[in-house]
């Protein structure tokens, strides 16, 4: 999987390091002295681990001397209890950097952690778990490679990737058959995606060339009808009210693919913690 680029990575950290050290630095930590130890970043939780790349770059920002050994790879699942990094270096440096650092491990974790419960519990059902567009702001990119992490695919990355024609669209231009016309004949190379509110709308755009409908809030019932209609001309997905009790039953429709917000908007972020050991 294609990582983050690294300049990306030092100007977010950067970002979030001045956040939290403005305007006077750590004014507690210049009170200790300043040897050289040995600290450990432990999980506390069973989790897909993320984002070790922007922990490291957390604690080379605030000092290049740092040494910083990671014992896992973003990806990977870790249970509770293990040493997931070792840093070494001068305490002042290393605690400047420990919030900023286990920030971006708890919320890139908590992401991939999320959108795998969703994926495990799709399983052996020809459906892709999707992200959407509901992100912290500024921090989407963070986001959506977590879910990736967690084997969700990312859906469009902002509203220049794709046209997706959506309910509100619809209701100001009136007329969505009208609508998708004019997308088609203007998408200069972008995939369409139509949203879907009921099987009558399906029914006005039939046979006109898109990609995809995405059928919001339908019942497992009406999905399966427009999973049936929609053959043999789109790609078929679902949202809306989709969790973990329920999304097992969605993929069971015959969907291809289900976008869930919440994989972004609301996951607990992991518990993670730093431990001087020398």
């Amino acid at each position: 999987m294609q990582k983050i680029n690294q300049k990306y990575i030092k100007a977010i950290v950067n970002h979030a390091l001045r956040e939290d050290l403005m305007p006077s630095g750590d004014i507690t930590s210049k009170f200790i002295k300043n040897k050289k130890i040995t600290a450990k970043i432990v999980v506390g939780e069973s989790c897909i681990v993320g984002g070790l790349d922007f922990a490291k770059e957390a604690f080379k920002a605030a000092d290049k001397k740092i040494n910083f050994k990671a014992n896992t790879k973003d990806g990977k699942k870790i249970n509770r209890g293990k040493i997931i990094a070792i840093i070494k270096g001068k305490a002042t440096s290393i605690l400047k950097s420990e919030r900023v650092a286990l920030n971006f491990l708890g919320l890139v974790s908590g992401v991939a952690t999320n959108t795998n419960k969703f994926v495990k519990r799709v399983k052996g059902k020809s459906c892709k778990i999707c992200c959407t567009r509901k992100t912290l702001p500024n921090l989407r990119l963070i986001q959506k490679y977590g879910v990736r992490l967690g084997k969700g695919i990312n859906h469009r990355y902002n509203l220049s990737d794709e046209i997706l024609i959506k309910d509100n669209h619809i209701s100001v231009d009136k007329n969505i058959r009208d609508l998708v016309i004019k997308a088609i004949k203007n998408r200069k190379g972008k995939k369409i995606t139509v949203e879907i509110d009921n099987l009558a709308q399906l029914k006005k755009i039939l046979g006109l060339k898109f990609n995809r409908v995405l059928l919001d809030n339908m019942s497992p019932k009406k999905l399966r009808k427009a999973v049936k209609i929609s053959k043999g001309f789109y790609e078929t997905e679902a949202s809306g009210g989709i969790t973990l009790n329920n999304v097992r039953k969605i993929a069971s429709t015959g969907v291809k693919r289900i976008s869930i917000g919440h994989l972004t908007h609301s996951p607990s972020a992991i518990n993670f913690r730093l431990d001087f050991i020398s």
